[in-house]
């Protein structure tokens, strides 16, 4: 950035950082300094009925109960929904678009599966229940050593995310400004 406003060459400046003996930023330092400079790629909307509020109450619970929170040491840092109840997926989906302007090429869906499920199905069936293309599926997890007998996911387990920091902190928030009002 020195460079760039001083229209001088990466050397010449790192140079002088060493000349005069001044620290650098650390690579941590300058990834967050490049997180705050960035603009997100939502934006929350202001929610004016009853129905669109009980909405963001339910959508935040359940993404406390099934989402993925991460922690200050994860260097994963995405919205992640899973579970393979489709009215869950659909319920969240429709608090994620009501609440926030999103956008959807950000989408990326990962399907657990078995293998003698057919794949094909699943992704026409869940792609459905998200209203997400399926060229934004991942090739999908699919577990070879299961018991034939055993517990069945009918259409698989899928994990819905959305690629913005910034949105996982606001729906954390919301988290724990319930917490705090009611815990």
């Amino acid at each position: 950035e020195i460079s760039k406003h001083l229209k001088v060459s990466v050397d010449a400046t790192t140079f002088f950082f060493f000349l005069f003996d001044i620290k650098r930023r650390s690579q941590k330092e300058a990834q967050r300094e490049k997180f705050l400079k960035s603009l997100p790629s939502f934006t929350k909307k202001s929610l004016k009925t009853s129905q669109a509020r009980e909405l963001e109450i339910i959508g935040t619970m359940l993404y406390w109960a099934e989402g993925f929170k991460g922690n200050e040491s994860s260097t994963y840092s995405a919205v992640d929904f899973a579970n393979s109840d489709s009215d869950m997926i659909n319920l969240f989906m429709k608090f994620i678009r009501s609440t926030f302007s999103l956008d959807e090429t950000k989408f990326r869906v990962l399907i657990y599966c078995y293998s003698n499920q057919d794949v094909e199905k699943l992704i026409k069936f869940w792609s459905k229940i998200t209203d997400i293309p399926r060229n934004q599926f991942s090739k999908p997890y699919i577990r070879r050593d299961f018991k034939i007998d055993g517990r069945k996911m009918k259409y698989g387990m899928i994990h819905v995310r959305y690629a913005d920091k910034r949105l996982l902190l606001e729906l954390k928030s919301m988290i724990q400004s319930y917490v705090t009002k009611y815990a």
